[in-house]
């Protein structure tokens, strides 16, 4: 079935209907249209979450150290960056930071090294199996984007890629 049959049809339910159904039934007053779109998007997040953590895993990452890694590798050779950078991309704590990064010391995939720019700071680095990890994972990760997309057409993709930036960007 193709993206565009998939969602061209309005005889085409799925869990979230049944779910507004109800609320429409004991609520009808209720404008109930907003939750839909919501609970789709949680709903999808977490199949798609689900295949992601699934590709990552299997390169013994998980979302959160990946992240990690990933940060490292795009920010260019020589894949080292301060915590405080690596904190201002992710949205946790100080501590959650430090102790991941702590796990991804423990099992040898980064590194702190001093920073030569700051006596008392520290950059945290990838290691070469870390950067040889990374590559294969985010090469997994993306044929697994890509899977996940497949069935949608280009111009649908783009057309809802520039809603939810615009979205987004109200938030951000």
């Amino acid at each position: 079935m193709t993206f565009r049959r998939a969602c061209g049809h309005v005889a085409d339910m799925d869990s979230v209907d049944a779910i507004l159904a109800q609320w429409r039934r004991e609520r009808p007053e209720l404008d109930v249209a907003p939750m839909g779109l919501l609970g789709r998007l949680v709903r999808l997040t977490t199949h798609l979450r689900r295949e992601i953590e699934h590709t990552l895993a299997r390169h013994g990452l998980t979302a959160s150290s990946f992240d990690i890694l990933a940060t490292l590798r795009r920010s260019g050779a020589p894949y080292r960056l301060s915590p405080g950078d690596l904190l201002a991309t992710a949205m946790v704590t100080s501590g959650t930071m430090t102790n991941r990064i702590d796990q991804l010391e423990k099992i040898g995939l980064v590194e702190r090294l001093p920073n030569p720019e700051d006596g008392r700071g520290v950059l945290v680095a990838l290691t070469a199996i870390g950067l040889e990890r990374i590559e294969a994972a985010v090469t997994a990760h993306v044929e697994t984007q890509i899977r996940l997309t497949a069935e949608m057409p280009e111009t649908d993709r783009e057309a809802l890629d520039a809603l939810l930036r615009g979205w987004l960007a109200r938030f951000e």
